[in-house]
């Protein structure tokens, strides 16, 4: 499973980070960045739940 992001979209609320600091990092303007990719085994979850918490639809899971 892939956790993918597309940065036209993100606004830097950064509410993705929280389920997931090992999966994504913010800049120091908030802006996304994903870290693990593929997502670490045991790590689904954390990925949907940081998908579902961006606001904009930045992220989302590939398998």
């Amino acid at each position: 499973m892939k956790l993918l992001l597309d940065s036209t979209l993100c606004q830097g609320y950064g509410l993705c980070q929280e389920p997931g600091p090992d999966l994504v990092e913010l800049d120091e303007w908030g802006y996304a960045a994903v870290i693990a990719v593929p997502v670490p085994s045991g790590r689904e979850a954390a990925a949907r739940t940081c998908a579902e918490a961006c606001p904009n639809a930045a992220l989302r899971l590939e398998k």
